[in-house]
């Protein structure tokens, strides 16, 4: 099923206005999108303040977080949705943890929605995550718990 969705800049004072339009796109996709806290677009960091519905529109609000250089795109050559579980370290650039592939955004709203995930044994909690279309992928900023799980589940 594919739906319209709009970016809109939040200005304060119950005023708004268009940043980015999407005619024709996957409700899924919206889902994914709306799930996550950060959209990042042409170097500039937006921070989601909400979202609605209006009519057959989807809308989500932003404010505008930081400015930065445009990144490159990453390299897909299996052209699937990526997904980068990157621990919450601003020293360190936010280190990947772990990269994942997927077909379908319901496989990668699983993910973002989910407020721990194990990887290599070890407890992660979710902090936030972001969609960075400069470089086409999906990012899930996580802090260690300190928790290892026991038994033989990945």
């Amino acid at each position: 099923m594919t739906t319209s969705l709009e970016y809109r800049l939040f200005k304060g004072n119950n005023s708004s206005e268009p940043l980015f339009h999407y005619e024709q796109i996957d409700l899924q996709q919206v889902l994914a999108r709306r799930s996550c806290d950060f959209y990042v677009k042409e170097g500039i960091v937006y921070k989601q303040t909400s979202s609605a519905i209006e009519g057959d529109w989807h809308v989500i609000y932003v404010t505008k977080e930081e400015e930065g250089e445009m990144e490159k795109e990453e390299f897909n050559i299996n052209d699937t949705l990526q997904l980068e579980m990157r621990e919450l370290n601003g020293r360190a650039n936010h280190p990947i943890l772990k990269k994942i592939e997927f077909d379908h955004h319901i496989d990668i709203l699983s993910h973002i929605g989910s407020d721990y995930h194990y990887i290599d044994g070890m407890e992660w909690e979710k902090d936030s995550a972001e969609i960075d279309e400069d470089r086409r992928v999906y990012v899930l900023y996580l802090i260690k718990t300190g928790y290892k799980m026991e038994g033989n589940r990945k």
